[in-house]
């Protein structure tokens, strides 16, 4: 028997890249016993009854401001990739710049998923935050085959009243990965002089239109006007830069930190 920590060593192996052949080989583990931790690293119990949406009456998690927050990070940067073994992974890149968005990333994946175990794996100029689950896909039912931009992205109706509930929440998660808070300027003609003004705006960049969208009406579910810029012709970007829009998305989401 192995213990966790041991368990929790291996698993991360598997995380940075390496072949369950490989991990094997390094740590004298079976890839039977890899496999099976990839799924569920606590002995004892099935991690198949912890789900609460594979429950005969199924229910959305039980910590839905987390969750709001997490499905914005994964539709920005996150990605669920299926292991031969038949468990998933949940990887969610966070740039190395942003310490507090990676601490708040792994929250909301513990929270989420408090029985599994979270992972930071550093890569160049990022890290991956990563957890290993069954449940993934229950709880992204948005995973699929190809680049989210080249597919159909919809919210289920669990979904979609988890972020009608905490849509604060989901548009944090979305401009912390795929969205800035950048300062602006331009020059005015006041009293005969020429001067520098500046004035702060947010930018959410994706190239899903239907992320966009989903960005874009919650938005205007919480009153914050945006527009779209265009590159080469195309929606690109979701501008917002209001000065009362602006206010309003300081007082509940602000800079990255």
């Amino acid at each position: 028997m192995y213990d966790l920590a041991t368990r929790r060593r291996t698993v991360t192996l598997v995380d940075q890249g390496l072949s369950l052949n490989a991990v094997s080989k390094r740590t004298g583990i079976s890839r039977h016993a890899i496999r099976q931790w990839l799924t569920r690293l606590e002995p004892g119990h099935s991690s198949r009854s912890q789900c609460s949406l594979c429950r005969a009456d199924p229910e959305p998690p039980s910590d839905s401001r987390a969750y709001a927050y997490l499905l914005g990070l994964y539709l920005g940067d996150g990605c669920v990739s299926g292991h031969p073994s038949g468990g998933y992974t949940l990887r969610i890149a966070c740039a190395d710049a942003w310490p507090g968005l990676i601490d708040a990333c792994r929250s909301a994946m513990e929270r989420v998923r408090p029985e599994n175990k979270v992972c930071v794996v550093q890569r160049q100029g990022c890290v991956a935050v990563t957890s290993c689950s069954k449940h993934w896909p229950c709880l992204f039912p948005q995973h699929g085959p190809g680049k989210k931009h080249e597919r159909t992205i919809a919210l289920t109706p669990w979904q979609q009243r988890i972020v009608d509930t905490h849509p604060w929440g989901f548009l944090r998660g979305l401009v912390h990965s795929d969205g800035c808070r950048m300062t602006n300027w331009t020059t005015r003609l006041i009293g005969g002089e020429r001067k520098r003004y500046e004035y702060p705006r947010y930018f959410f960049t994706n190239r899903s239109d239907d992320i966009r969208r989903l960005y874009c009406d919650t938005l205007g579910k919480v009153g914050v006007e945006w527009t779209i810029t265009h590159r080469d012709g195309t929606p690109y970007n979701v501008s917002v830069a209001r000065r009362a829009s602006v206010a309003l998305m300081d007082a509940h989401i602000g800079p990255k930190c």
